[in-house]
């Protein structure tokens, strides 16, 4: 894939010393602390997130952001500046998975507060995120911060099953071109430069039945399908590294049979493979070394890119292609730069540049659409999708100056 200019043709120079990130007094905090207990007292999991969505729209208005709007899809998407200049788009996602099993010291969506910790289903995973960003766009407003250019706030559907579809729904139907992208997502208050890709695979191996009496009459799906297994497990020590993603992986998720019943050898044989590109690799190079275990183990099997189709609370449907290339920004990108800088002005971190472990919208923000993407969020990722999900809340109120800082920083005049 190829990287991206600098910047845009109008030119940018770091403008920090005017730009100070604007502080949350006492009872904005509290403010921004009670939405975000009420975000995470709210369930939103996947195709569920249409109360999410009145309440981020409620507090956006309630907070003098006049510009918001639902899409069809019913993604939240929210605006300001004065249109002239670049864009600039902060993405997070209002939906959750379910509660992991087991584990949970509290009710996953009683909110429990301890030490400055907030512990709620979706804390970390992205609602922190989404307080933030609200909170941000309205000391903008407040401080009368000139922004030229556009904000767009965007929360979107569907991200936990289906990364970077609804995001790339949004730019495409609304006609959106943003000059730089930030995500939101846990990032414990570093910069995020990308991640590896991911494909999900299925596996079908036919067979032929007959009565578990007699085996030999027959030929056993299940059986073919661990030989083919066992032969792409051992893929793994062949797979290529990358310095800043790391390797490549493989691993089967899922496994399923038919058979005429519990009694019967069964006659097809179908299993899930979730493989993680590191940067230097294809998708068609991946589904390529699957088919040579296929046919040097003589098997009538096929492998295919799983498809299928995603409803949104709206009734909207997604055909979901589940097959992601890996990206990363280089990292001496002005993007990274500028974030960089802003952070040790805002809040006085200095902070680590790396990667996700996990997938996120920048398979489409930088992966497709090559937009400079960048992730930068509070929360730990070691908590997303785990028991006693929780955020720090003077993380939130440090994201929250960084995002507004960052703001009045890349949509400066001087950036024009």
């Amino acid at each position: 894939m190829r990287f991206f200019p600098l910047f845009p043709s109008f030119g940018f120079d770091l403008v920090l010393a005017s730009h100070s990130a604007p502080v949350l007094d006492s009872n904005e905090q509290s403010e921004m602390f009670s939405f975000l207990k009420e975000l995470v007292q709210t369930p939103s999991f996947s195709a569920q997130e249409q109360d999410v969505a009145k309440l981020i729209i409620k507090h956006l208005r309630s907070n003098g952001i006049k510009n918001v709007h639902l899409d069809p899809a019913g993604n939240v998407i929210a605006r300001i500046g004065n249109g002239n200049g670049p864009t600039l788009l902060y993405d997070a996602h209002m939906d959750t998975v379910y509660p992991s099993g087991g584990g949970w010291s509290y009710e996953a969506h009683a909110v429990a507060e301890e030490d400055g910790v907030l512990y709620g289903l979706g804390a970390c995973d992205m609602k922190g995120s989404i307080a933030a960003f609200v909170y941000a766009a309205k000391q903008l407003i407040q401080d009368k911060t000139a922004l030229h250019g556009n904000l767009i706030l965007v929360f979107v559907v569907q991200e936990e099953p289906c990364e970077g579809y609804a995001l790339k729904y949004i730019l495409e139907e609304q006609g959106i071109q943003p000059d730089w992208v930030v995500l939101g997502e846990p990032s414990n208050l570093n910069i995020m430069r990308g991640h590896r890709g991911r494909v999900l695979f299925k596996v079908t191996v036919q067979g032929k039945s007959s009565h578990a009496a007699s085996p030999e009459l027959g030929d056993n799906a299940i059986t073919a399908a661990a030989r083919l297994i066992f032969g792409i497990e051992l893929l793994a020590a062949e797979l290529p590294t990358d310095p800043s993603l790391g390797p490549g992986t493989i691993a089967v998720t899922e496994i399923e049979s038919r058979s005429a019943s519990i009694h019967a050898v069964p006659h097809t044989c179908g299993f899930y493979i979730d493989r993680r590109l590191t940067l230097g690799e294809t998708i068609t190079r991946a589904q390529a070394q699957i088919e040579s275990v296929i046919r040097r183990e003589g098997i009538d099997a096929t492998v295919e890119i799983v498809n299928h189709q995603i409803t949104t609370y709206t009734g909207h449907e997604f055909s979901v292609h589940e097959a992601f290339r890996a990206w990363s920004v280089e990292e001496n990108h002005p993007l990274i730069q500028t974030i960089e800088a802003v952070i040790r002005s805002a809040i006085g971190h200095s902070p680590k540049v790396g990667h996700w472990p996990f997938s996120t919208d920048g398979v489409y923000s930088m992966g497709e659409a090559e937009i400079p993407t960048i992730g930068f969020g509070p929360g730990d990722p070691r908590c997303a999708h785990t028991a006693d999900e929780h955020i720090r809340l003077d993380d939130v109120v440090k994201a929250t100056q960084v995002y507004a800082s960052l703001a009045a920083t890349l949509l400066s005049k001087s950036s024009d």
